[in-house]
């Protein structure tokens, strides 16, 4: 599979890629071009990357029913390059992200309770319903 080792889906980590990702910079001398500045600019490219994929397909299904499986694994790409690029950052920047990730879901639990009934704004932004 050129050089590229499959991972058992139920190992993958975000401890795992942040070592795979401190051990692929220092194996290439790039931790000096690691500052968070860089990685946030490298990742907010990626960002555009991605979103190229989705620009002219209008809403897209669950489960991209409709695309092919070229277009499926480029999406997987970018979409990867955009995650490895903020396990990175996280790591420089010296947050842990998957503790910072729980605590987020938490507050969001808190601001977004699931008692309540949600729609949607003209803005698209969700919203509490007022009954």
């Amino acid at each position: 599979m050129s050089g590229v080792q499959q991972a058992d889906h139920q190992t993958v980590s975000l401890h795992l890629l942040k070592q795979k990702m401190a051990d692929f910079a220092k194996e290439r001398d790039w931790d000096r071009f690691h500052s968070p500045r860089n990685l946030l600019l490298a990742m907010v490219g990626e960002v555009g990357e991605l979103s190229e994929i989705f620009q002219w397909k209008g809403e897209v299904p669950r489960g991209l029913p409709d695309w092919k499986e070229e277009e499926k694994v480029h999406l997987g790409e970018e979409l990867s390059d955009v995650l490895l690029y903020l396990v990175r950052l996280s790591d420089i920047c010296g947050i842990d992200l998957g503790e910072a990730a729980l605590r987020k879901v938490e507050l969001n639990a808190i601001k977004y309770p699931a008692s309540k009934k949600y729609t949607t704004n003209t803005d698209g932004a969700v919203q509490m319903c007022d009954s």
